[in-house]
């Protein structure tokens, strides 16, 4: 039996035990001197608070259901008083998209253990992007072989539009546009480019700007490759070739982006290019 096959299964178990879970006198339903044989919620009372009938729950409940709709699954997680973790993975079960905006927080933070994680990749350039692929920090390494990132304004700071309008990272790439028709592939399949503000002003700035990307972008084309192969060039060691791959961490929705050389003479470059960093740091 197939994953898919399996997921009505699993968004029965899942609501079964999130319901027992659940204190009746947290919502307001206990009855001082009266004793449930069961703990948690009943089947009709989950109903009741998410505004279903008894019916439907049950058949969520009895794995009879592909699926149900975004408000339904939004008004049971209010209902079972998911945390934003146990919201997420109810729609993941659901195969459903959670439509609801996005909270507005302060500016991107990168936890300092991550932080620590790319200033201990030494022979690894490494960046970490945000939801909007602003980047948001980097090790040394990283700025070798691209440029130094700090010297750019943070609202520039972003990989896409770099990749695109900076004549030093486009021209770092001996193999641009497979690489950069990838990046507006992911952005496409990875964001909501009309709901986010912070993207859609990207992409009209893109669009107006760079020929390439609005063609790449009026393609329709979409991309989920995270890992792959970049060919580059830096006017202190020629040309050489890096592996890529790109890992989502769970929690602050933001990649790390991680490069390694594939062979003793991409090593090599990258080695040169850390001491030639090393030595201007010391000066």
């Amino acid at each position: 039996m197939s994953a898919r096959t399996d997921r009505p299964r699993e968004l029965a178990d899942f609501l079964k035990a999130h319901r027992s879970r659940l204190d009746p006198a947290d919502v307001g339903l206990s009855t001082p001197g009266q004793s449930r044989r069961v703990p948690g919620l009943r089947r009709e009372e989950v109903a009741q608070l998410a505004s279903i009938s008894t019916d439907y729950y049950t058949r969520l409940e009895q794995g009879r259901l592909t699926g149900a709709s975004p408000g339904v699954l939004d008004a049971l997680a209010d209902a079972l008083r998911l945390g934003e973790d146990e919201r997420n993975y109810l729609f993941q079960l659901a195969s459903k998209t959670d439509r609801r905006p996005r909270r507005q927080t302060g500016p991107e933070r990168v936890h300092p253990q991550l932080q620590r994680l790319l200033d201990n990749l030494r022979d690894s350039p490494a960046l970490v992007l945000g939801r909007h692929l602003d980047i948001l920090a980097w090790n040394a390494l990283a700025t070798a072989v691209f440029r130094d990132f700090a010297q750019v304004p943070r609202r520039e700071r972003n990989f896409l539009r770099m990749l695109f309008l900076d004549p030093r990272i486009r021209g770092r790439y001996t193999d641009w546009p497979p690489l950069a028709r990838i990046c507006v592939g992911f952005v496409r399949a990875t964001t909501d480019g009309h709901s986010e503000p912070r993207i859609s002003a990207l992409i009209g700035e893109l669009s107006l700007t760079d020929a390439d990307f609005r063609t790449w972008w009026a393609e329709q084309h979409t991309s989920y490759q995270t890992a792959g192969t970049k060919h580059l060039t830096h006017p202190d060691t020629g040309d050489y070739a890096l592996d890529w791959q790109v890992l989502r961490t769970l929690d602050e929705e933001q990649l790390l982006m991680v490069m390694t050389a594939p062979d003793g003479d991409s090593l090599d470059a990258l080695r040169r290019l850390a001491r030639a960093v090393s030595t201007d740091s010391d000066t």
